[in-house]
């Protein structure tokens, strides 16, 4: 016998936020209250300070445990919801995007980050980037480039530059890198940014903004392998003889050729918000979506719409 042949408890209602707790005057968290277990990267490592910024955006912005979810891959950054007290996942190597969209779309009263490395953001997961960008799927992406491969001990990665010398690329790196700026741009992304870990202050606001973004903000913030690539951004950090570059005051975000050509500039780049408009998300296409078969439905329960779904396909 089918089980669609009986009914079954599930609710007629549509996905959509759950009802916030009654205490609505506690008090915000703090990292004690979110930090979990203790970070096992090594002693210098730029992923450190995303880190330290993220209990800091969720203390700031005063979000609770039940509100944040934290999704992440595989690779060393990837090891972040292991971190924070709070939903999380640790998904499989590259597939943390549409893990995350699933989320994001079933359940919008969540703020929902992902964090990943060039290995599984563009690698791997290259695929999953252009397409959940493309989307616009209401989440936030922070990518902690540092250019190779750290988990796996120095392999080159698809944003290494050319002349790297690796386990993979002993004699240097042929194979031109790619640009995460230029490609989450040309793949729709509706917000692009770069930051770096040695900018707090700075990489604290990106994180902020892109939080507030409603759509699929991305944030490319370099941060430096210091066991397989140390001095990689030294260029981009003031302390050791750089210059941090940032975008031009008058640069219209809203211009897409503009921001295309900001992520041409030499060495580290410039760092700030590249790109930003405003388009339908992922989320609310589908919420109306939903609706407007749902009104056709009368009050069938949802197990009688899936059965009426099933028996029209045999």
């Amino acid at each position: 016998m089918s089980l669609l042949t009986e009914p079954l408890p599930r609710t007629t209602a549509a996905p959509g936020p759950v009802p916030d707790l009654a205490d609505a005057d506690r008090k915000a968290l703090t990292k004690k209250d979110t930090a979990a277990e203790h970070p096992t990267w090594c002693p210098g490592c730029g992923d450190f300070s995303v880190l330290a910024l993220y209990y800091k955006l969720i203390e700031k912005r005063k979000v609770w445990h039940e509100k944040i979810c934290t999704v992440a891959g595989i690779g060393c950054s990837s090891r972040f919801p292991y971190f924070v007290q709070a939903h999380g996942t640790h998904f499989i190597h590259g597939r943390a995007l549409p893990y995350a969209t699933g989320i994001s779309i079933s359940r919008p009263d969540l703020h929902v980050f992902v964090f990943g490395g060039d290995g599984d953001a563009f690698s791997i997961g290259g695929n999953h980037f252009n397409h959940t960008a493309r989307k616009n799927v209401k989440l936030t992406y922070v990518v902690m480039d540092n250019h190779v491969y750290g988990l796996t001990k120095k392999q080159t990665s698809p944003t290494s530059p050319l002349g790297f010398k690796s386990k993979t690329d002993v004699w240097g790196s042929t194979d031109r890198p790619i640009n995460p700026m230029k490609q989450a741009i040309a793949a729709g992304a509706t917000f692009v940014a770069r930051a770096t870990a040695t900018n707090i202050p700075h990489l604290l606001l990106m994180m902020e903004a892109a939080m507030d973004h409603d759509g699929f903000s991305f944030i490319e913030c370099l941060s430096e392998c210091i066991e397989f690539y140390p001095g990689a951004f030294d260029a981009a950090n003031p302390r050791k003889g750089g210059a941090f570059n940032q975008v031009p005051a008058d640069h219209d975000v809203t211009d897409e050729y503009a921001a295309y050509k900001l992520a041409d500039a030499e060495g580290s780049g410039v760092f700030g918000l590249f790109y930003k408009v405003n388009r339908p998300t992922k989320n609310a296409n589908e919420a109306k979506l939903i609706a407007e078969t749902r009104s056709k439905q009368g009050d069938l329960a949802d197990w009688q719409i899936l059965k009426k779904n099933f028996d029209r396909m045999k």
